[in-house]
């Protein structure tokens, strides 16, 4: 059997002659992504723009969950810089790559995962689908997603994402704006979708009306996310309780937080 690191992190499967592209994460069960996967879905989104056929893609997973987020080990310090300029490089990629992009959720949709599904055009989530931005509860903040939420849900329903750490159901997700979708099965609600309401479009037409409805979006996100980047590296890694959160996390233990 093959070993996680030994896994193709993201597979592509061209369907509709090539005017969907199913795009799976695919290293179940948790589909963490860490810098690979990253690398490997930052390569999807660059060669998404350049291939003018491609109408959608649909963001899938490969087992039970869609994903249980970013890698807590390349949140230590000595990793950390490292891996936000990746992370975040890749949401510039799927904006740049300019093709409308729905993501399929069933199980766990935890942290770097919800970011990257909550960015997508449309979430289609199955009735077991939680969701979930955990990362106060190991003492650090979630960049993408406070700047994308509140865009995405508003600001209160937001705050009590970000802040209480709790996951939301997905009829709870539906209703507050987080998803778009309750379906049994998302990923043949989200492939039904794009072929119903998209694909008689002209692929390169929808690249410009995505452009054209995200441009607002876009301009205050990525400025925001900037900003959120700096804070987490110059500002909230200087603090004790940041450190301890993650090393108490990768320990299995219960974090003894100084409150500085």
């Amino acid at each position: 059997m093959s070993s996680d690191t030994e896994r193709v992190p993201v597979t592509v499967q061209e369907l509709d002659d090539g005017a969907i592209w199913r795009v799976a994460l695919a290293v179940p069960k948790a589909n963490v992504i860490d810098a690979r996967m990253t690398a490997a879905l930052t390569d999807v989104f660059v060669g998404a723009a350049s291939s003018p056929r491609l109408a959608v893609i649909v963001l899938t997973h490969e087992g039970p969950h869609f994903s249980f987020g970013a890698s807590v080990q390349e949140h230590l310090p000595e990793r950390v810089g490292s891996m936000l300029a990746t992370f975040h490089g890749l949401f510039a990629k799927i904006a740049a790559a300019g093709v409308p992009v729905f993501a399929a959720v069933r199980g766990q949709c935890l942290g770097g995962g919800l970011e990257l599904a909550a960015f997508c055009h449309r979430l289609f989530v199955a009735p077991d689908a939680m969701l979930g931005q955990p990362e106060i509860r190991l003492g650090v903040i979630a960049p993408v997603a406070s700047a994308l939420l509140p865009e995405r849900m508003g600001r209160g329903a937001a705050d009590d994402v970000l802040l209480a750490g709790r996951p939301l159901g997905a009829a709870e997700a539906v209703a507050s704006g987080l998803a778009d979708c309750l379906a049994e099965d998302p990923e043949a609600a989200a492939l039904a979708h794009a072929r119903e309401a998209l694909l008689g479009h002209s692929a390169s037409s929808l690249r410009f009306a995505v452009r054209a409805a995200r441009a607002g979006f876009d301009a205050r996100f990525f400025e925001t996310l900037r900003r959120l980047e700096r804070l987490y590296l110059d500002e909230l890694m200087q603090t004790a309780d940041a450190a301890e959160g993650i090393t108490a996390f990768l320990e299995k233990r219960t974090p003894q937080w100084r409150h500085a």
